[in-house]
């Protein structure tokens, strides 16, 4: 499976992840929105599922994809981790420079 890093680190899946954070659409529906071939759009659907980003739900012959945003659980943890440590770097600085006057 491929991590969530690598998947986001595609233009394309990143922008097709934002257009499904509000909707749900079939591939057909997201492959209007780029200049991609049908094949190309449900490889990055495949990937996005992969990593666990999307979602698919079958109704009928029809496919629906949606995100889901848990999916992006690692990803928040390493920017959160990444700015806690310099915010709260800048905290204590702001700290010193405040008992100093």
């Amino acid at each position: 499976m491929p991590s969530v890093f690598q998947v986001l680190a595609d233009d394309t899946r990143r922008d097709v992840l934002g257009i499904l954070a509000d909707e749900e659409l079939t591939a057909g529906q997201v492959g209007t929105h780029f200049d991609l071939t049908r094949q190309a759009v449900s490889h990055h659907l495949q990937r996005l599922r992969e990593a666990g980003l999307v979602e698919e739900r079958r109704e009928g012959t029809r496919r629906y994809y949606r995100a889901r945003p848990e999916g992006l659980v690692e990803v928040a943890s390493f920017v959160d981790r990444f700015w806690r440590a310099r915010l709260d770097a800048l905290g204590r600085a702001v700290d010193a420079a405040t008992s100093e006057t």
